[in-house]
Parts: C-alpha cells; structure tokens; sequence
C-alpha cells in the first residue's frame, strides 16, 4: 500500500496539476518529502535504502525525452515508481528513497520530472530548482529588466488567466512551429497595472505564430486587458533571458510544465 506522505504528495500533485492556487502547498510539501529514484549508492547499497548525504556519490538512471534531452526521473512513492515502470518493458530495477532537498542538492543543475509516464506529472529545470530550494518552496520571481533604455519590471505570478492558456495551449496543436510558450506579468510603469506578456520560441515562421496567438490572447484575456507578445531564443538577453531562464512555460511542444495524460509522450 502507498504511505501516507506518497497519497498526501500524489493528491497535492493532482491539485496542483489542475489549479494553480494549489501549488505553493504542493512545493511545500514536495520539499518536505522523501521521494523515489531509479539508481544505486555504488557498492554496498541496499535497494529502497533511504540516503539522507547528498554529497555521497549515487548513480541515478537518466530517461530520454521525445526531443533527444535526458531527465532524472522521480517520483511521489514507491508504488508510482513501479506503474511507471510498468508502462515499458518491465523489468525490476534498484531504488532509493530519497529526501527531496537532498535529491535536489545533488543533481544541481540537471532537469528532473517528477512522475513521468503517469498521469499527473512535473518537469522541473534547474532555475526552478534552484529557486525553490533558495526560496523554502517559493518558485515565483519578479525583477527588474533593462530593456534598451527603459526598465520594465517582470512578474510571475500565482494566478494566471487559465481560459487563455487553456485556448493557446489548443492552438498550438496546429500551430506547429511554437517549441515553447511562456505568460508573465509586465509593468513599464510602476504608476500603471500590470498587463500579460506572451513569449514564444519558434522554430520557423514566427510571424505566422505571433498573428494567431495574439488573436486568440486577445479574445480570451480577462478583463479585456492588453497583451503583448515577444520572440525568445536560447542565446537572446533581457526579456529572453528571463523567460528561458527563469520562468516555467505553460506549453511545451509534446511536454508541459504542468502534465496530464502522459501516456503518449513520456520519457523513455
């Protein structure tokens, strides 16, 4: 049977997957957690042994995601490790248990995801990671960006227009040539309020995606609030820097930050 903490963590997952407003309890609570990876503490392990040093050298198994990128697969509990082992070739392999801070100490820098394979899961990069474990489970971040010579300060919130997401989120099943999408909160005067800023990376097209995104964004925005939309790559600086860097996209082509349903596009 699950324990108690894996059910508490996998419904905290659940909600949060589903409605933003659950997800600073989820971050808490993950941080505070003992979690589950693919791998071995070398010679002398013991499979399912809970390691608590993240300096002691682990080898831990890395998947392939659709896009040729690897991830360090974790998970809410034992039983979720066994399901989504269950979704390949099944064959029995070691684990550890980890404490989440710990798990997250010693793969700085790497990307994690949280329950691949199942239908509730989370990517993490490493900013996120890093903001987290800097912040006691606040992943959210403002600041100020030079912008040529005006400086805009940038925001991401808690709360974010869930119909436009959900309607772009719809559209870039056909617009194809958006790789990732990103929303933040932007202020050009401290004076004024805050409006949406969309960015998008592209691969080809770009134009094309600005037009229809920028429909759909206006027609969905709430309130009837004004939106902006900017191109960001992986090299640019500034907004896009902040975006690549700092801020989790809401659309991931065949991935999301948020994910459901991942039987057809999990890692491997």
């Amino acid at each position: 049977m699950s324990t108690p903490e894996g059910n508490a963590l996998e419904q905290a997952l659940r909600l949060a997957a589903n409605e933003p407003a659950h997800r600073p309890a989820f971050f808490n609570l993950l941080l505070d957690s003992t979690v589950y990876v693919l791998g071995d503490a070398g010679d002398g392990w013991i499979a399912g042994a809970a390691r608590h040093d993240s300096e002691q050298p682990v080898n831990l198994q890395h998947w392939e995601k659709p896009d040729g990128t690897s991830t360090i697969p974790f998970f809410t509990s034992l039983e979720a490790l066994q399901r989504a082992q269950r979704q390949g070739d099944y064959r029995p392999q070691p684990f550890l248990a980890l404490p989440t801070r710990t798990l997250f100490a010693m793969t700085a820098g790497a990307e994690l995801f949280l329950n691949p394979k199942l239908p509730y899961g989370k990517e993490f990069g490493p900013d996120e990671i890093a903001a987290l474990m800097m912040n006691e489970g606040d992943a959210l971040t403002e600041r100020e960006i030079l912008e040529g010579e005006m400086r805009i300060t940038l925001s991401d919130t808690q709360e974010k227009p869930a119909q436009m997401i959900d309607s772009l989120t719809r559209l870039f099943a056909d617009v194809k040539q958006v790789r990732r999408a990103f929303i933040v909160q932007v202020r050009d005067d401290p004076r004024e309020d805050p409006h949406w800023l969309i960015g998008l990376e592209c691969e080809g097209n770009e134009e094309a995606a600005i037009q229809a995104v920028g429909r759909v964004a206006t027609d969905t925005a709430p309130d009837e609030q004004p939106v902006d939309i900017c191109l960001v790559g992986e090299d640019g600086a500034g907004i896009s820097h902040y975006f690549i860097h700092h801020i989790t996209p809401f659309y991931v082509r065949k991935w999301g930050s948020w994910l459901r349903s991942l039987h057809d596009n999990a890692p491997h």
